[in-house]
């Protein structure tokens, strides 16, 4: 019984950990690309980080903790930053931003700043780090849809 769960867990692992690569964008060149959805998609992550904060936060402060629910939201807060990452990295870094753009420099700088404070999101509750975040967005979106 005991062998029939483990192989039944490692299965389920193996799916999952399938089927979370099978949903990031492409890498070949497609030419499917929904730029404004994936800036809302951002800003839908920052939005989801800061309600993980808040709980975190409100959840530690309780006389008598749930640590499963904490656990929850500090598994939640992680899961999309690094979502958020996804995005930056593999659509924008990768696929959207040519190194011969208009303001390349400017956009490559905004990204990776943009990578940095997610992952200060990551490691903190610090709701300072959200607003960067969020400002730092907007200026992409900026510098982006520049004509």
């Amino acid at each position: 019984m005991k062998k029939a769960r483990t192989g039944l867990l490692t299965v389920l692992l193996v799916l999952g950990l399938f089927t979370a690569n099978a949903m990031a964008h492409c890498e070949i060149p497609c030419g499917i690309y929904d730029d404004p959805m994936r800036i809302a998609m951002l800003n839908e992550h920052i939005a989801t980080i800061e309600k993980s904060m808040k709980s975190i936060i409100e959840l530690e402060r309780a006389d008598h903790p749930h640590y499963n629910q904490l656990v929850r939201w500090i598994t939640n807060k992680e899961d999309h930053a690094n979502q958020f990452q996804e995005i930056v990295t593999q659509y924008f870094m990768t696929q959207r931003i040519k190194l011969d753009a208009p303001d390349y420099d400017k956009k490559i700088g905004v990204l990776h700043r943009m990578l940095v404070y997610a992952m200060k999101c990551k490691q903190t509750t610090d709701l300072q780090n959200v607003v960067v975040l969020r400002s730092l967005v907007k200026e992409f979106e900026t510098l982006y849809f520049a004509k």
